[in-house]
């Protein structure tokens, strides 16, 4: 049995994740360490909650204290941490809780992991650390590290130092950085499914600047599988990128689910650019594909139909969520420990 702490496993890719690995292995026993956020959402989990090789943790990773407790409790040997502060555009607006969280408590847990000898660290990055494309070229993972906006610096500045773990300490460390996810569970402020439920409502669609900023997408399920292939065999020290080849422009994007909704494309808005808003990104996925034979198995065109779908099947989900109601409910039921 394979101890795991999943940092941030209420949120959209990490719920996903613990819903794939949990349904798929029982050997491995998951730890679920979220702070449960606005964006966090036991809800995601009802699936694998009551299952005996999972148990949930309310708590922040900058808590040192719980931290520790958690490897100690649960005899730790194997890290995986989705844990982030996200959003760029909540970044813009205040940037200190990015850095808290993703820097500081990265830190954190890279520190425990060191304290009780862990077998295999995995922190999950974002494309974003490497900045803006021009028109043409890859990411690949010898692309230097430039970001451009709070968040993204937040998280190359983590990468940098689960990078430093490894180099000084030897501690086993592996990095991830995926490209834009979509699928189930996503919290509504990001693009997709915030265009999904105001076309809905037959809200405007607001698109930034002219629409034309570019982003390689990746259902989340592909994403996981890549995540669970780099944690069992992806070599120690290493960065992989991970991405579909599913280049658009936002606003292709925004008419294909207005497509898929019946909706005029009247309801599209366009507004002013948010601040240092990166033209394109694009990954160059050859390095995972290679060494570890993974591909995507979902295609854009059938993926965002069952994103799409799943949406409509719940509403009940993102009402709750919207309305804050999730949250309220679980800060009330839960307290963070220690």
């Amino acid at each position: 049995m394979k101890n795991i702490l999943v940092t941030g496993g209420a949120g959209f890719i990490g719920s996903n994740f613990i819903n794939y690995i949990l349904n798929k292995r029982d050997d491995y026993f998951i730890v679920n360490l979220d702070k449960l956020t606005y964006a966090g959402n036991l809800e995601n989990l009802k699936e694998v909650e009551s299952k005996k090789n999972y148990t949930f943790i309310k708590g922040d990773i900058v808590n040192s204290e719980l931290v520790n407790y958690i490897f100690e409790k649960y005899k730790i040997k194997y890290v995986i941490n989705f844990a982030a502060e996200s959003h760029v555009d909540r970044s813009i607006l205040g940037s200190e809780i990015f850095f808290r969280t993703n820097v500081i408590g990265t830190n954190v847990l890279l520190e425990a992991a060191k304290r009780f000898n862990v077998e295999r660290f995995l922190q999950i990055s974002t494309d974003e650390v490497y900045g803006s494309l021009g028109p043409t070229g890859l990411f690949t993972e010898k692309t230097p590290v430039a970001p451009n906006s709070p968040y993204s610096a937040s998280k190359a500045s983590a990468d940098m130092m689960v990078q430093s773990f490894n180099h000084t300490y030897g501690l086993p460390t592996l990095i991830t950085r995926c490209s834009n996810n979509y699928g189930p569970l996503q919290f509504p402020e990001k693009l997709i499914p915030l265009m999904i439920l105001n076309a809905l409502k037959d809200k405007k669609l607001p698109v930034y600047g002219d629409g034309m900023n570019v982003r390689d997408w990746i259902y989340v399920i592909d994403h996981n599988k890549a995540v669970e292939l780099v944690f069992e065999n992806g070599k120690i020290g290493e960065v992989y990128n991970i991405g579909a080849g599913n280049e658009m422009p936002n606003i292709e994007i925004v008419k294909i689910i207005l497509k898929n909704l019946n909706k005029s494309e009247e309801l599209i808005q366009f507004v002013k650019d948010r601040p240092g808003h990166d033209k394109r990104y694009a990954i160059d996925s050859s390095k995972i594909q290679n060494d570890l034979k993974w591909k995507p198995e979902f295609n854009f065109e059938s993926a965002i139909v069952n994103t799409i779908e799943w949406y409509l099947k719940n509403k009940k989900w993102w009402e709750r969520i919207v309305s804050g109601e999730y949250q309220n409910y679980y800060n009330k039921q839960y307290s963070d420990r220690i």
